[in-house]
């Protein structure tokens, strides 16, 4: 059975990540690359389908863990009857044969460990050929080989490689697991001691270019740096989470696989960066995200994986159980057919960031952009699936039609401020058409509020991106009065949720988790209306709720005060890093977007 969501810690080495229990089994690891099969699938089902546990033997009397300054090596302290262990898990940065590094180090006295290592190959389905070495084991299944290297005797006890051994203060064992094509020779194996240093100095190279300087600082560093181990080095692009399937509600169905990059998330992403000092990283996250959509206009997709592949196919395993009986598994992601018009307007609000904070860019970014635009000018008045994917019938959604405003509105600033060709002139009269619609039928006057869809009464957690594009001035009424409808009708204990439910506010936590992101959003409008100490207030209930290690997941239920949904999710930490900024800083994100567009000062 696998442990609560918040009982877990990541590491990852840049092209994938695992989940460590803090009972020291790892119980999800996909390898070579975030998307691949899983080869420790015990998180959507049992130990049979895969793990690798390093723990004492006998239950420990008291487990405190912590990542190693800004980094992802956790290490894992145990303490027991008869003395204490420490175990470090880290994954190094390679380019080549990824490996998991594990350490266990005497500080106490003397305890027996326990180690068990189940590989199942293809998400827990596939049983390798496993043969002793000089050194450990050689598993080998398929496309894959996975070489576990120990000086600990090691023997095979109903398909699983099992040890039992006595660590004593001053003693280090290590455990080195590392993964080659299984057509190719095996490589050296890594010394695991130097692996570490390798590791604790690449992360501490890397978090010491942080430019942000304001306050809650070590939260914002921690949600770096999980946007750092969520970002796949070859391409730059950024998993939404390195999970899969892990569910909305408890024993629901909405159980889905977050492992691909979602091009929603690109403004948010960039204002992170830019805003901590991350330079490079946004514009390899710019630059994946030209590349992925490059081509018709028409077929733009709302995620890609992180090669930028296209067909996100979507499966489901049926002999995994699922995250607490949680069912169906999904591999893949059929939204990824879904035509989202709200992309288009986060690809060009990106763009246009990325133009005025100077990332450097080739003659063809402005391209693909012109070509979006020219599909926009008749698409942006069709129905859509949103931003939620609902998988139904598709409807004219407010927050879509805003979005399809941004694109024109970032459009002509680039045109205007930057020199870029165009139909201005037709570009701006599009605009202004998109403008004056959604103010007409997209804002219910007896709820004083922008609505989820046009002419409907119900709101929709999306609203809150009214006022951080600059959609209307901020003193504007409409904006205050939709931020108080929202929480009054779209809060439940504190938290926002994202889609609105008939019964009232107990009938929200009824369907899933409050979404996360939606109640950074929060923070950021109630900053932007300069309601500071609300902001703040929320701000801090938000941090509250992350585990020990400082990681957030998707939602997070306020009945059963547990996280749910794939964890860690990315866009829950670029919610921290970007809520903090605008709460202390005075341009943060939510001012600068708000005042970088054209018609937040035209009035209807």
């Amino acid at each position: 059975m696998p442990l609560p969501i918040e009982q877990y810690g990541m590491i990852g080495d840049c092209h994938t990540a695992a989940l460590v229990g803090s009972d020291g089994s790892i119980d999800w690891l996909c390898i070579p690359m975030f998307d691949s099969p899983a080869c420790f699938a015990a998180l959507l089902g049992n130990s049979k389908n895969g793990r690798w546990l390093l723990a004492p033997a006998d239950p420990p009397k008291k487990v405190t863990r912590r990542y190693r300054g800004d980094s992802l090596i956790l290490e894992t302290e145990y303490e027991t009857e008869t003395g204490a262990v420490t175990v470090i898990d880290c994954m190094p940065p390679r380019t080549r044969e990824p490996d998991l590094v594990r350490m266990v180090v005497g500080t106490r006295g003397s305890v027996k460990m326990r180690m068990e290592l189940v590989i199942r190959f293809d998400y827990g389905w596939v049983v390798p050929w496993v043969q002793q070495t000089k050194d450990g084991i050689r598993a080998t299944a398929g496309p894959d080989t996975l070489v576990l290297s120990t000086p600990v005797e090691l023997r095979g006890e109903e398909l699983t490689t099992v040890a039992d051994f006595t660590v004593s203060a001053g003693e280090r064992v290590p455990f080195t697991l590392l993964w080659h094509a299984s057509h190719e020779s095996t490589p050296a194996i890594p010394d695991a001691e130097e692996a570490i240093r390798t590791t604790e100095a690449w992360w501490k190279e890397w978090s010491s270019q942080c430019k942000y300087d304001g306050q809650w600082r070590d939260a914002v560093m921690r949600s770096l740096v999980v946007l750092k181990g969520l970002t796949f080095a070859p391409t730059g692009g950024i998993v939404a989470a390195p999970t899969m399937s892990l569910p909305e509600k408890i024993g629901g169905g909405k159980n889905w696989d977050y492992r691909f990059c979602w091009l929603r998330d690109a403004t948010f992403t960039v204002y992170a960066l830019l805003n901590a000092g991350y330079q490079l990283e946004a514009k390899e996250f710019r630059d994946w995200l030209v590349r992925a959509v490059a081509g018709l206009p028409g077929e733009l997709q709302i995620a890609y994986n992180i090669l930028g592949v296209r067909r996100l196919t979507e499966l489901e395993l049926d002999w995994l159980s699922g995250y607490e009986n949680s069912k169906p598994v999904r591999v893949g992601n059929a939204a990824w057919n879904q035509f989202q018009l709200d992309v288009y307007g986060e690809v060009l609000d990106m763009m246009y960031l990325s133009r005025r904070r100077g990332l450097p860019e080739s003659g063809e970014v402005w391209a693909v952009e012109k070509a979006i635009l020219k599909f926009l000018e008749d698409a942006w008045q069709r129905p859509d699936d949103g931003i939620w994917e609902t998988r139904g019938p598709r409807v004219p959604i407010t927050h879509s039609r805003v979005m399809a405003w941004v694109a024109f509105d970032r459009a002509l600033k680039a045109v205007e401020h930057f020199g870029c060709d165009g139909p201005a002139e037709k570009w701006r009269a599009i605009r202004d058409r998109i403008h004056a619609e959604v103010c007409e039928q997209g804002f219910n006057t007896q709820l004083n509020s922008f609505v989820q869809t046009y002419g409907s009464d119900q709101l929709d957690g999306s609203l809150l991106m009214i006022p951080l594009v600059g959609f209307l001035e901020k003193d504007d009424p409409r904006l205050a009065g939709t931020v108080d409808a929202i929480q009054e009708r779209m809060m439940y204990k504190g938290f926002v949720y994202r889609h609105p439910s008939p019964s009232g506010e107990e009938g929200l936590a009824e369907k899933e988790g409050s979404f996360l992101a939606c109640s950074f959003w929060m923070v950021d409008c109630l900053e932007l209306l300069g309601r500071h100490d609300e902001a703040v207030k929320l701000f801090e209930r938000l941090l509250s709720v992350r585990n020990d290690l400082g990681l957030l997941a998707e939602q997070y239920d306020p009945l059963a005060r547990r996280q749910l949904g794939n964890f860690p999710q990315a866009f829950s930490h670029i919610g921290v890093v970007n809520s903090a900024r605008n709460l202390s800083m005075e341009h943060g994100p939510a001012k600068d977007r708000h005042q970088s567009s054209g018609a937040a000062k035209e009035k209807d």
